[in-house]
Parts: structure tokens; C-alpha cells; sequence
């Protein structure tokens, strides 16, 4: 039960984590329905997202002390990498606004939200909220945790099995009623969940994430 190697154990860890996330959301949810920010929304806000991340970011690192990694890359160390996937998550977002812009596929719901109540500072709760909080907690729950508990063997079947159940999680943590969008959001997840096997750091996965989720509000 203490450890992650526990089935029993870690279902109970990660049904609390996906709690977390559910409260993170339901406050964003919250804020984004009104048409003016006030000021409690915004502090209840930070105080349950500082919560969540810090909660996560503790677990996270306790649990990797658990497992012995057969090697590690730091993800700065091939920046030949990081131009390559970011230049692919920038080109495949700019071109998910292209076809949104001729109602070729639908919007977030996010943004149909922001569209609604359009103002300055909706923009830039959107920014911290959808763009940078969000993305680092689906990345510690569709990547992290998920390839703690699950998908710890070293084969290429788990590593497979492993990416594209993250890019499932991934797609049903950002839920959206769009055939088109589940199947973007999937192959988005299944790419972070790839640069995480291929790190073996949290680090990429969650800079690819912030930086497509960025993309997604800066464009609305």
C-alpha cells in the first residue's frame, strides 16, 4: 500500500489525484461562465491550483525514488529534439486554428466560453489557467503517475500500450464534444507521453504541453 508498487495502493493514489485535478477544473469552470473575474473566484483559484501542483510535484518526486531508471537524458541536452517537436506542436496548432477559423472543426470549449465574455483579463486568467496550470496537471496524471503505476516494465509492448493509454487519459482529462478535437487531443497526448519515455523526465512532455495549450488561448 505505501509504495507504487502496490495495485491496491495505487488506485486509491491516483483516484485522489484525479480529485485534485476535478476541483482545478471545476474552479477554472467557475470563472470562466461569468462575465466579469472577481476577485474571490481569482483567489480560490490560486489557492486550489497551489494546492494540486505542489501535491503532485511532492508525490511525483517521493515516488521516483522507488524506481531505479535504466538511464536518463536530460531534456536541454538535445535541443535538436526540442526545435523539432516544438516547431511540430506550433505548425499543428496553427493549423488547428486554420480550420477552426473556417468552421471546419469546432472550438474548445474554453474558448467558446472566452468568446462569450471577451475582456482583457479573462485573456490573461485564460493564459495562467488553461495555458500553463492545466496542462501541467494532465501531464503529471495522463504521463507521470500513469507510467508509475502502470507501465514500468522495460519493453516496447508497455512503452506502446503505455503512450496510448496516456493519450486516452490525456484526451478525457480535456474532454471536449468534438469527434475531430478527442482525436487531436489524443495524438497530442500520445506525443508528450513519447518524449516522456524517450527522457525519461517530466520536464519535456510538460514544456510541449504548456506550449500547445498557450498556442490554443493565444489564438482564440
Amino acid at each position: 500500500m505505501n509504495t507504487p508498487e502496490s495495485r491496491e495502493g495505487n488506485l486509491i493514489r491516483y483516484s485522489v489525484y484525479v480529485v485534485g485535478y476535478l476541483m482545478a477544473i471545476g474552479v477554472i469552470k467557475l470563472v470562466t461562465q461569468k462575465a466579469l473575474l472577481h476577485i474571490w473566484d481569482l483567489i480560490l483559484f490560486f489557492l486550489v491550483a497551489a494546492m494540486v501542483l505542489l501535491f503532485y510535484i511532492y508525490r511525483f518526486n517521493r515516488e521516483q525514488r522507488f524506481f531505479a531508471r535504466d538511464y536518463y537524458i536530460p531534456w536541454l541536452s538535445d535541443f535538436g529534439l526540442i526545435i523539432g517537436l516544438t516547431l511540430a506542436v506550433v505548425a499543428t496548432r496553427i493549423g488547428v486554428m486554420y480550420l477552426q477559423s473556417y468552421n471546419r472543426i469546432s472550438w474548445y470549449s474554453f474558448q467558446i466560453s472566452y468568446l462569450k465574455h471577451e475582456s482583457s483579463s479573462m485573456f490573461w486568467f485564460l493564459i495562467l489557467a488553461v495555458g500553463v496550470v492545466l496542462p501541467i496537471l494532465q501531464e503529471f496524471l495522463a504521463t507521470g503517475f500513469l507510467f508509475n503505476y502502470a507501465f514500468r516494465e522495460n519493453s516496447q509492448i508497455a512503452g506502446i500500450l503505455g503512450i496510448v493509454s496516456s493519450g486516452l487519459i490525456f484526451t478525457i482529462l480535456g474532454f471536449q464534444p468534438s469527434l475531430p478535437l478527442l482525436v487531436i487531443d489524443f495524438l497530442y497526448g500520445c506525443l508528450f507521453a513519447w518524449s516522456y519515455l524517450y527522457t525519461q523526465t517530466m520536464w519535456l512532455p510538460i514544456y510541449l504541453a504548456v506550449v500547445s495549450a498557450l498556442l490554443t488561448v493565444i489564438m482564440t
